[in-house]
């Protein structure tokens, strides 16, 4: 009989205790969680430090880098061009149905820059006019976007949750059109006045084809892990 009332009892503690553990697991899974990953995509790759302070509301910080080479075309010159990608930013993250759908807000420091360069090794025609290639030696180009640049993405985050996650994301920077501000030559008409407007009206036609493009699209992936 002493047995049988000391199972009795250690099963109704058992049982006591079994609400307890279940409220502290959905704590553990719905409550505060940090979150650390790696991003990738057209912000460039970069860490993300993230908070999710409960099933609807989060906050997130990043940055991306990456630098690309290519070529740009302009009056049927081809310049030679580096894009480099390099923001830093934070998001306001809501989650209206509480799981891993989010819509988010928030800004980016966009230190973005193009550069673009041309070497001709014949004459070529610049604004119009033509030029040996001593006579316009190295020219060279900078471009660079709105230092602050609003953001707004819907993503998917995985749930809340501790553990692996792979997320993803797609929206806008709204970065404005890349301004040209450097534009110049290193060959020896580059004090010429006719070269100098010239050179002004090929600056202009290399605005005028960035101009086009105002904002910048956002499409990152994630993996990190969830603490």
């Amino acid at each position: 009989m002493r047995r049988l009332s000391m199972v009795a009892a250690a099963a109704g503690l058992v049982l006591a205790a079994t609400p307890a553990m279940a409220q502290q697991d959905a704590a553990a899974d719905g409550g505060t969680h940090v979150r650390a990953a790696v991003t990738a995509g057209t912000l460039g790759i970069g860490p993300e430090l993230a908070v999710r302070f409960n099933d609807h509301v989060g906050v997130r910080g990043g940055a991306g880098f990456l630098t690309v080479n290519g070529t740009a075309e302009s009056d049927d010159l081809e310049y030679d061009g580096k894009f480099r990608l390099q923001s830093y930013g934070a998001m306001l993250d809501v989650y209206p149905f509480g799981g891993a759908f989010r819509v988010s807000a928030g800004a980016r420091i966009n230190r973005n820059r193009i550069t673009v360069g041309l070497t001709p090794d014949e004459e070529v025609t610049i604004g119009d006019q033509d030029f040996t290639a001593a006579e316009v030696g190295r020219l060279s180009g900078r471009a660079t976007p709105k230092k602050f640049s609003p953001a707004l993405t819907l993503g998917w985050a995985g749930q809340n949750r501790r553990g692996f996650f792979v997320g993803s994301e797609i929206g806008v920077l709204f970065q404005g059109a890349f301004k040209l501000e450097q534009f110049q030559a290193s060959g020896t008409a580059r004090n010429d006045a006719d070269f100098k407007a010239a050179l002004e009206r090929e600056r202009i036609s290399l605005q005028d084809d960035v101009d086009k493009v105002k904002v910048w699209p956002i499409l990152q992936v994630a993996i990190g892990w969830r603490f």
